[in-house]
This record gives C-alpha cells, structure tokens and sequence, in this order.
C-alpha cells in the first residue's frame, strides 16, 4: 500500500480506502462483511469510509464491530453528516442542532471518541454556511473529530467555506467526489479550485457502479447478484452506464488493462490515481477477493501513451459538465 497527504495536511491516507456505502447493513451479512474490512486491513488499507446515513446507520455499526480491537492511532476512520437518520424535521440536514447529535450517534456506532474527518455530506442550501461551520468547529474542538471535509461541493462552496474555515482556525481538508473514467466532472472547477484551497480528493466510484470492471456487456442482460439487478445495491445509479455504447467503449479498454498487466477493476483504480489532487479511492467488496484485486492499483503509474489511449476510447461516452456536481444522480 502507498500512502498519500489528504490535501495540504498532515493527515497520511492510503491510495486505497474501503467504503461500506451499499454493502454493510443492507447487501452483504455481517460475517462478509467483516470478512471484506479483515482483507482491507491486511491489505494495508488504513482509511475506511462510511456515514450515518448509510443503511439506515446500520452500516456505522457494522464498521465499528469489524474495527473492534484493531489500534485506533493506527487508522483513519471517516463518516458523513446532512441525509435523513430519522423522522423528524430536524434529522437531516447541516443545522447546528443535526450536526451535534449526528456526531455522538456516529461516535456511538463506531465505537470510538473521535472520527478522522467528520463530512458534510452535501451543501445544506436551508441552513446558513456561518452555523454549519461553526457547529463544525465545535466538533473539533471537542476533539470528536480531527478534521473537517464535505462531499459533492461546487467550487464556488468550497471557497466559502474555506475561508469561514480560516475564520475559525478549523481544517477543511477533503472534498469526496465521485470520480472515474467516466465521470469527470470535477476536473475543469473543483479541482483548481482545491489545489488552490490545499484540499485534496477522496473520490467515489472510480469504476462508475462497476461498469468499468468489464463484466457488463452490450445486449446482454446484466449478470444475476450483480449490482444492476438488486435494488439494494444502488441499481438506479448504475442505469445511465447501462447503454450499449457505454459498454462497447468500456469492452475496448480490455486488451489496454492486459496490455498493462492489469485487471480492469485495477485499471479503474489506478486511473483516478494519477490525478495528483485525489488522495485515495474508495473500493467497496462484497467478498475479500474484490479487495486484494483492487488493492493492486495501488502505487501502479500509467504511461502517458496509455492515459490518451483511454481517452480516445471513453471521450465520447465521457461526462464533463461540472454542473453536475450535486446532482439528484449522485447521491452516494
């Protein structure tokens, strides 16, 4: 495992962080569960990623039951605060009164005292950025969490918030985006915006719902168990990858994996790597083999024969525009 600054921080993350996000709680039992987080730690993984909102919390659990016992300095655990935990007009969102709670009943879940990087999970536009930032600095200092980050924010957001950070003398340090070959739409903003900012990356779905493993193929039906056909899974965000277009273009990038001695899942990985700004990439399993597969994209480089050949290949089938950060498709 390589390791990587997360921005212009102190804080060390591995080129690979594990995420729980469709998986703990809901897709896999919790024995594969454990099983998944096990290989990520004996892989090298270091960084895991969750938030409150995933499985009805019940994904925060899972984590914090497979992480029992492992040394707390020796890992960086993140989650996420702003989607709905409960019924109420207050359990959603980046109110002062939210965040507060959220952040003990994560602290609960993941048995620990504190978070690594506690997240705002998207822009709150009902809430002032003043409160949501000073309710984030109260977390701090508290010491519940050591940093602070957001996911799926605009460049103009991140400056604003920046700033209110600097006010405040709070680290800011990490935007999580989804990000890969298929989905760039952070390259032509939020990226210069946040080498500026001295925020770094942590990017979802770099193999784009697994379209980019190669195991879909044009005119056929998607494999059975896989995540296009279970609801649980996230199979609405899979579908607007699912056109035989999509999927030709992606079959093409075959003989360029083998080419680099790679497998499709670990060229996906390896490609939202090379962009400098992103720290880590987040891989969720549903079995320990997916997770040494793809912990092999790790410290790989690309050549930059190779980089234009994939991008002669995806351009066409390529998402760039940045006004779709925050869209209703990304919710993670």
């Amino acid at each position: 495992m390589e390791f990587r600054h997360l921005g212009r921080s102190g804080l060390m993350v591995s080129e690979i962080s594990y995420g729980n996000w469709i998986t703990h709680g809901s897709q896999v039992e919790e024995e594969a569960a454990v099983a998944c987080v096990r290989a990520a730690l004996d892989s090298g993984i270091t960084t895991f990623d969750t938030a409150d909102v995933y499985a009805g919390t019940r994904a925060e659990s899972v984590l914090g039951r497979a992480l029992k016992g492992e040394r707390r300095e020796g890992l960086e655990i993140f989650t996420k605060v702003y989607w709905p935990t409960g019924p109420g007009r207050n359990d959603r969102g980046l109110s002062r009164k939210h965040i507060m709670e959220s952040i003990d009943g994560s602290l609960r879940r993941l048995q620990t005292d504190h978070v690594d990087l506690y997240q705002a999970h998207r822009y709150d536009y009902s809430t002032p950025l003043e409160e949501t930032m000073e309710a984030f600095a109260d977390v701090v200092r508290s010491g519940k969490a050591h940093y602070i980050g957001v996911s799926e924010w605009k460049a103009s957001q991140l400056r604003e918030a920046h700033a209110l950070a600097r006010e405040l003398r709070i680290p800011l340090i990490s935007n999580q985006p989804q990000y890969s070959m298929l989905w760039r739409v952070i390259e032509t903003e939020v990226v210069p915006a946040s080498e500026e900012l001295g925020i770094g990356q942590i990017v979802w779905s770099p193999m784009a719902q697994g379209v980019l493993s190669g195991k879909y193929l044009p005119g056929q039906p998607p494999p059975a168990g896989s995540r296009a056909t279970d609801e649980k899974s996230g199979a609405d965000f899979i579908a607007k990858w699912l056109t035989d277009d999509v999927l030709t273009r992606v079959q093409r990038l075959k003989p360029l994996a083998e080419q680099a001695g790679l497998t499709m899942p670990q060229l996906a990985v390896a490609w939202v790597l090379q962009n400098p700004n992103v720290a880590s990439a987040i891989i969720g399993a549903s079995r320990p083999e997916q997770v040494h597969d793809n912990v092999k994209a790790a410290g790989v480089k690309l050549d930059a024969e190779l980089l234009k050949a994939i991008d002669e290949i995806v351009e066409p089938v390529t998402e760039r525009d940045p006004a779709q950060t925050e869209s209703p498709a990304q919710r993670p």
